[in-house]
């Protein structure tokens, strides 16, 4: 499968185009057909090493951890996806190796969710990190009905995400 690794931590010069094997599929991994992956500022942490001493990294290294695709097979324990689903995941695993810039990426089943039927490939591939932080500090301000929220930057990151939900945000907290 194609993909953008890296060898060893350092600049961007390290990322290449490679051929990479198809990752391995676990009892609890979706394996998905990646159509978008979003690009996050914690990508070049990874990439640089900042994050080295908080999670174990695998070489060859394949950055990213937001993507929208298509389940290609799934692992013998996955119950909520199957073949030909469509589905918006930010892959975080407990590891860092088998990443998102990829044609190909194993998904714990944990981290996936149908995609947005009316979000086109590029939306729900940019959705998970950005979305997950819009929805955590709306809840964390502890916002519900009637309340005004002021968004910076809502054309960029995770504030275009709160700005598309009014009349749809129900809190929980």
């Amino acid at each position: 499968m194609k993909a953008i690794a890296i060898d060893a931590h350092g600049s961007a010069d390290q990322l290449a185009l490679r051929d990479l094997p198809e990752p391995p599929v676990g009892p609890d991994t979706v394996l998905v057909r990646v159509r978008a992956a979003g690009v996050n500022p914690v990508d070049w942490k990874v990439r640089e090493g900042h994050l080295a001493g908080a999670m174990p990294m695998h070489f060859p290294l394949v950055p990213g951890w937001d993507a929208a695709g298509v389940v290609a097979a799934v692992g013998p324990a996955v119950a909520g996806f199957a073949v030909g689903d469509e589905v918006v995941g930010y892959v975080r695993r407990d590891d860092v190796q088998y990443g998102t810039y990829a044609e190909l990426v194993p998904a714990p089943e944990r981290t996936l969710a149908d995609k947005p039927v009316r979000a086109s490939w590029a939306e729900a591939g940019g959705l998970p990190l950005a979305g997950l932080t819009a929805y955590q500090a709306l809840q964390l301000a502890r916002t519900g009905a009637g309340d005004t929220v002021l968004v910076h930057a809502r054309r960029a990151g995770w504030g275009i995400w709160p700005c598309s939900w009014p009349g749809r945000w129900a809190p929980t907290g």
